[in-house]
């Protein structure tokens, strides 16, 4: 389980933009909460931050005519198994600014990079 750097979004192979898709469905789902040591910091911030984030991939879904379920695309969709997101945990999200997760700096991108180059993946030269 990983958030790719949100700048290689656009660079991900087919089987890791679906990949990151399911990720970020899970997460908004029943996923989240759920401990995981590379997705933890996720739980800190607002659920729109990742609503934010799976945006950025369904847009790059879409852009290379992958068919995505339109109901992702609501802020407040957790799926199908979960109640969606009271609107009061989303009132103010003018103070979560232009930088989707601030754990996704430079360092993060350098270990994705390593990280998909150990899976045989060279995306940014």
């Amino acid at each position: 389980m990983r958030l790719w750097a949100e700048q290689l979004i656009v660079h991900l192979d087919r089987p890791r933009l679906l990949g990151q898709h399911r990720e970020c469905c899970a997460l908004r789902g029943l996923g989240w909460g759920r401990k995981h040591s590379t997705v933890d910091y996720v739980f800190v911030h607002s659920p729109l931050k990742l609503y934010r984030y799976h945006m950025l991939v369904v847009k790059e879904m879409q852009r290379r005519g992958y068919n995505v379920n339109e109901e992702w695309c609501h802020w407040r969709y957790r799926g199908q198994r979960c109640e969606a997101w009271p609107i009061e945990i989303f009132e103010d999200d003018s103070r979560l600014g232009n930088v989707i997760y601030p754990e996704h700096n430079e360092t993060y991108l350098q270990e994705c990079l390593q990280n998909l180059r150990g899976k045989g993946l060279n995306l940014i030269k």
